[in-house]
């Protein structure tokens, strides 16, 4: 039995995610939108371990994969009196909790003497940022890429495999949000496929990631977007 912690797998990718992953055969999937119901406030920095934690006596003491999809878009403009609250919000949610989940994998994995899988949930903006207002959001997934690229250089050669997953706008709750407040038809314009990509899109190449992606990929990057963003 493969056992597979996602995190934010109630609603948008991550549930996706999550069904894709526990419809494999001899699979198990925990997260808040699994069977396990395990939750986690990931804005509190105590929250990674404990979620790790209780994961792990779920799973009978043995998680062999990590999916990092827990994530925050939340504006923040230059004049806003937050803004250095929202700037450590979002880091805090979108990259140093998954660095804890990350750190707390490898020795998981390392102590146990086998190989894991990886799989970080990043974004197009990690590559070509994003509106004046999501400053720390582009800044947190680039953080996300340059810490996948970081384990899977480290620990490849024990096994240990890292992988991240850039999508560009996704039919989610929070996306359709932001196309409502933005325009929706001029941002559709900059995406030569028309449309956005499906969870489900997603969800299939976190999957690929997990059960056939080739050792000899760690380190990729794959781009989920449209060719609204080409490298």
């Amino acid at each position: 039995m493969t056992t597979i912690l996602v995190t934010g797998s109630s609603r948008g990718i991550g549930a996706a995610t999550a069904k894709a992953l526990g419809e494999l055969p001899n699979v198990r999937v925990l997260g808040h939108g699994t069977r396990s119901g395990i939750a986690a406030d990931l804005s509190q920095p105590q929250e990674p371990a404990r979620l790790w934690a209780t994961a792990m006596a779920e799973a009978g003491g043995a998680i062999d994969m990590l999916v990092n999809n827990a994530g925050i878009f939340e504006a923040s403009p230059l004049d806003a009196e937050d803004w250095s609250q929202s700037w450590a919000r979002t880091m805090q949610v979108n990259l140093t909790a998954s660095a804890e989940l990350c750190r707390l994998a490898v020795l998981h994995w390392q102590e146990r003497g086998v190989g894991g899988r990886i799989v970080n949930i990043a974004s197009r903006a990690a590559h070509r940022g994003d509106s004046p207002a999501h400053w720390h959001y582009a800044a947190s997934k680039g953080g996300m890429v340059a810490m996948t690229k970081t384990i899977a250089r480290g620990y490849a050669a024990q096994g240990i495999l890292a992988f991240a997953v850039c999508p560009g706008f996704t039919m989610t709750g929070m996306a359709d949000d932001y196309l409502a407040s933005r325009g929706g038809d001029r941002l559709l314009a900059d995406i030569p496929l028309g449309r956005v990509a499906s969870p489900e899109e997603v969800a299939a190449t976190v999957r690929f990631l997990c059960t056939d992606a080739p050792p000899s990929m760690t380190g990729a990057v794959l781009d989920v977007n449209g060719a609204s963003y080409v490298r």
